[in-house]
């Protein structure tokens, strides 16, 4: 089922809400209910299928071992991006990308050039503390990140700052988290593995790539 062959079904229940957070150094929205459960669960599948997934792998102490989560890149062709030692060359929009990338920039006013995707199987795949900071995505990153499927802990520490507790926003099904300003630059943020039974997780981080 293609969601752009239906769009008179979409974006009619669900009203967004916006929660902004009061954090030093930071500029963080969470929408919750950005895309309507029907949406989602149409995105979530779509995405399952069609998005050509890889097993991606880094190198600890010398020894390769598997990335804990699949990961795809997509976007602008001329659009290149490297992490954690991983070079990647982006595919081209899909429909279902693109239906996604629009409607986040009607309400940021930004204009995003690639999407790093992120499949979590189970509770043990995760991604550790990083900061999204990597020069190519500019002096103050915009971050837009979306999430489909089972809801993940995503949180945040500040780098320099020890008296500031954690941070733990649950990302639920169809969320929408904007960072931007200096966040990248004050701030860490991971999803913990966790023990619990818990469903496959689909997550988006559209970028700027400068």
């Amino acid at each position: 089922m293609n969601i752009l062959d239906q769009p008179d079904n979409f974006g009619k229940s669900d009203i967004p809400n916006k929660k902004i957070f009061d954090l030093p150094d930071a500029d963080i929205t969470l929408f919750e209910n950005f895309f309507t459960k029907q949406e989602s669960d149409i995105l979530f599948n779509d995405l399952s299928e069609k998005i050509l997934w890889q097993q991606d792998h880094i190198k600890i102490y010398g020894k390769q071992i598997d990335l804990p989560r699949l990961t795809a890149w997509y976007g602008d062709t001329n659009k290149s991006y490297s992490y954690s030692g991983i070079a990647m060359n982006p595919h081209p929009w899909t429909d279902d990308l693109l239906l996604i990338k629009n409607r986040l920039e009607k309400e940021v006013a930004v204009s995003f050039s690639s999407v790093l995707l992120n499949q979590y199987r189970h509770g043990q795949d995760s991604v550790g503390w990083h900061s999204d900071a990597e020069k190519e995505l500019g002096q103050n990153p915009v971050i837009g990140s979306v999430s489909f499927g089972e809801t993940r802990s995503f949180q945040l520490k500040h780098l320099i700052r020890k008296d500031l507790t954690k941070v733990e926003i649950p990302l639920t099904h169809g969320s929408f988290l904007l960072m931007k300003g200096s966040t990248q630059h004050f701030w860490k943020h991971q999803i913990p593995k966790t023990s619990r039974n818990i469903k496959p997780r689909i997550n988006l981080t559209f970028r700027v790539i400068v």
